[in-house]
């Protein structure tokens, strides 16, 4: 691969090999790998819903991975994607504390991958 295509798309591979896993949690095992209990069919609706959303974003990222024609969207959505994820942990630390380690991990995460997709539309050719 190309140096300058490796740049273009290695966050959004990352992003598919961490996303697509985390999709699956959210929609079929929160209970046993992040300690949340849903107790009604529309807690359990509401989280395959985002199990769907975060399946969709990766297969638009997978196309942009491997069609030019896609790559530009789906660094846009990317950097959307997970900018709006950070933005969103940081409030719920400053409105409700701190959430464990695997979600500041995450907020850490989510900001590079969407400030780095940033910093790839400022380059995009």
């Amino acid at each position: 691969m190309h140096q300058e295509n490796f740049k273009q798309k290695i966050h959004l591979v990352i992003s598919v090999i961490i996303v697509v896993p985390a999709s699956f949690i959210y929609g079929f095992d929160l209970l046993s790998q992040l300690n949340i209990d849903l107790n009604t069919n529309d807690e359990l609706n509401t989280f395959k819903a985002i199990m769907g959303l975060y399946l969709g974003f990766s297969s638009l990222w997978i196309l942009g991975i491997f069609k030019l024609k896609y790559l530009y969207a789906a660094i846009i959505s990317n950097a959307v994607f997970m900018l709006g994820l950070g933005v969103g942990r940081f409030i719920s630390i400053i409105i409700d504390g701190l959430p464990t380690f695997v979600f500041i991990s995450g907020i850490i995460g989510e900001l590079i991958l969407g400030f780095y997709g940033l910093w790839v539309l400022k380059r995009f050719k």
